[in-house]
């Protein structure tokens, strides 16, 4: 009812608008005519009924929609009211089926779990009745073991008073205490597992000995008939040939002056005796003895000796000797087969032609144990260029001693090391005279191939001094054994051969003499190759019959 009052209030101030605009134009104009003044009244009153029916249909058109809005409003209302309702509805049957679903998931696993504790009651139960059992079980069985540990001490007692009585028994008829007895049956004990272990021993040396000798006889055999080397003895002079006596005269010079500057200049000695056509060049130092001689050879070939000329040739000559130790080198590895050398490593190979031992060229002599080990190497199907390689290198320190301290060994290991060689080689040059502990096989069959080389007949001298010594030494060191009755240092020192007293020295203590004695060779005494200790015990008895 309030929106209809409005809504005709709004329709009479717009129909009233144009009559107050109206009169208001009227109130500032003249006066009219009296007719004019009733017209305008007639059609002012017109006008106002006009409106008034306007506003009437106006009103009643705001009160129809009015109407029709409120009841839209209240039809909308009430949608919304039962669309509400029946969303509270749906909403709580899902959660009475959400809460009823809930409550059924937890029923069941409540009862599982009811279940569960009641399966672990039952077995605990079980399990207790079990161990009641047990216990009574254990029960019997303690009073049981109680009853047969009172038994057993029983008859442990009676034990003890009858050995007792049997050894009281057995003291008295053999006149011997029994600590006394005991002593006796070990020390006899002792010396049957001494003498057992002794034969056993030997047994076992003497199979592997058959075995292994087989082996080793057929490569080294089969090594040694597929090297064939000259050699040639060496020593620290070297022999020049003149056309004439007449020039040794102009090797001394005036006053000496010539020979005096070629060995300031040189480092050597020249000897110049009566042997006839011939001077001797003498120095400890290969090399240097090498660069003599060829210096001395062309001063003699060119006639013109004199200080000036000789330090020419002298310095021509060392750049010659330094061209062939290099060449000898890069020979000497490739004859062997050996690649990837360092420079200065192939320059001491090419030196090692130059030094001797016992008389025995090093260069040769490397080669050699070279090809041997690597047949050997071969045969046995190890690293064939890792064993030569070690070969060629095992007395490369030689070249060294007369510069420097230390052993040969020393010396050729640090070089090696020096030079970046494999560990492997390193350690064939430290263990060849065992030094240190082999580390490879291939280390071995080095040493085994130096022992060939250097044993073999003919491959090197030695001093007369140095193989009495030897010979001295072999034999003191056998004859201090208790039992040896004589000794024979035979083969140039190569084998010793021992006479022991046949009461002193049994079969079992021979096996091992002769062990004691080789290693104590091994440890005291230098030797090329290798010495054979051989043991003889021999037993004679003689009777006549008359």
């Amino acid at each position: 009812m309030e929106a209809t009052a409005i809504f005709a209030a709004l329709g009479v101030l717009v129909i009233a608008s144009p009559a107050f605009f109206f009169l208001g134009r009227k109130s500032g104009t003249s006066a009219g005519t009296a007719a004019g003044t009733a017209a305008g009244a007639a059609a002012e009153r017109q006008k106002q009924l006009s409106a008034k029916a306007t506003a009437e249909d106006t009103e009643k058109q705001a009160a129809d929609s009015a109407r029709r809005i409120v009841a839209d409003a209240e039809r909308e209302a009430e949608t919304l009211r039962k669309s509400a309702v029946v969303s509270g509805k749906e909403e709580l049957i899902k959660l009475r089926e959400t809460f009823e679903r809930d409550t059924r998931d937890r029923r069941e696993e409540i009862e599982t779990q009811e279940r569960r504790v009641g399966e672990r009651e039952a077995a605990l139960d079980r399990r207790s009745e079990s161990v009641e059992a047990r216990d009574r079980d254990l029960g019997r069985r303690a009073s049981e073991f109680g009853r047969r540990e009172k038994t057993v001490i029983a008859r442990e007692e009676e034990l003890e008073k009858l050995v007792g009585e049997e050894r009281r028994r057995l003291e008295q008829m053999a006149g011997m205490s029994a600590q006394d007895a005991k002593l006796e049956l070990i020390k006899r004990m002792e010396e049957e597992a001494m003498a057992d272990a002794a034969n056993r021993v030997r047994e076992i040396r003497e199979s592997a000995k058959r075995n292994a000798e087989r082996e080793a006889k057929k490569i080294v055999a089969l090594a040694i008939q597929r090297i064939a080397a000259d050699h040639t003895a060496e020593s620290t002079v070297s022999a020049v040939s003149l056309p004439n006596d007449e020039m040794k005269g102009r090797i001394i010079g005036r006053e000496g002056r010539n020979i005096r500057a070629f060995e300031l200049a040189t480092g050597v000695d020249v000897i110049i005796d009566d042997t006839p056509d011939t001077v001797v060049v003498s120095c400890f130092d290969p090399i240097r003895r090498e660069v003599a001689r060829l210096a001395l050879e062309k001063l003699v070939t060119d006639g013109r000796i004199h200080p000036g000329r000789i330090e020419e040739v002298v310095n021509k000559s060392k750049k010659e000797v330094d061209a062939q130790i290099i060449e000898r080198g890069e020979q000497a590895a490739y004859e062997v087969g050996v690649h990837g050398l360092h420079a200065e490593i192939v320059r001491l190979i090419g030196r090692m032609h130059w030094r001797t031992s016992y008389g025995q060229n090093i260069l040769q002599h490397s080669k050699e144990v070279a090809w041997l080990a690597g047949i050997m190497a071969a045969e046995l199907g190890l690293d064939v260029a890792m064993a030569k390689r070690g070969a060629l290198l095992h007395d490369i320190g030689k070249v060294l001693t007369h510069e420097h301290e230390g052993t040969h060994v020393q010396l050729g290991v640090e070089q090696a090391t020096k030079y970046g060689e494999n560990p492997l080689v390193v350690n064939c040059i430290a263990a060849h005279h065992d030094d240190v502990p082999h580390e490879s096989e291939v280390s071995v069959l080095v040493q085994a191939a130096d022992a060939i080389s250097g044993s073999r007949p003919g491959a090197r001298r030695e001093a007369f001094e140095t193989y009495v010594k030897r010979l001295e030494g072999l034999e003191k060191i056998a004859s201090g054994y208790r039992g040896v009755e004589k000794v024979f240092a035979i083969q140039a020192g190569r084998e010793v051969r021992i006479v022991v007293v046949p009461d002193q020295v049994d079969d079992a203590r021979m096996s091992q003499l002769t062990e004691e004695i080789a290693r104590r060779i091994e440890a005291e005494l230098q030797y090329p190759g290798q010495i054979k200790v051989v043991m003889i015990r021999e037993t004679r008895t003689v009777e006549y019959a008359r």
